[in-house]
């Protein structure tokens, strides 16, 4: 289970059972889910994700995933985890979009970033983000990140790797 995290005005948690109808939310809605992995999927297979976060994500300690809440109700996802794209570890967040605009999404990466470079004692961490997402972009360049590669999809598209080193 991953430890809890706390900024400002988010609490960063475990998922619990009770969240599956808000996960599934998050991720049906496409504004969010079109810059997540490889884009909207089916609702079954949002579900199946929900419950693979407690078969094997927490069950063997795979890596750290939260619940994302907001005065007690979920507003968003986050995970810290290896990856072989970026050969190190890579930070995935992502908010509703009631949530947008509010400066929550920053404050919500800088947490993880914090707890990689402090907790994890990580040298650095990745960011892999759509080219097409100018806001993500933007919100990573002003807590510190460069882009520092592109990597070309099969689909065509492009996906920029970006990387905060430790100061």
């Amino acid at each position: 289970m991953p430890p809890t995290l706390r900024t400002a005005r988010l609490l960063l948690d475990a998922y619990t059972p009770e969240d599956e109808e808000d996960f599934v939310a998050l991720f049906q809605d496409t504004r969010v889910s079109r810059w997540m992995g490889d884009g909207p999927a089916a609702e079954a297979d949002d579900r199946a994700l929900f419950g693979r976060i407690f078969t094997k994500v927490y069950a063997r300690d795979l890596f750290d995933v939260w619940a994302v809440r907001r005065g007690g109700r979920l507003v968003g996802h986050a995970e810290i985890k290896r990856t072989d794209a970026v050969d190190g570890h890579e930070i995935v967040y992502a908010l509703a979009p009631e949530a947008w605009g509010s400066g929550l999404g920053t404050e919500l990466a800088e947490a993880l970033v914090r707890y990689g470079l402090d907790t994890l004692g990580l040298t650095e961490v990745h960011a892999t983000v759509a080219a097409q997402n100018e806001a993500s972009l933007r919100l990573l360049g002003r807590i510190g990140f460069a882009h520092v590669r592109d990597v070309e999809e099969d689909d065509g598209g492009l996906t920029r790797v970006l990387t905060r080193p430790a100061r």
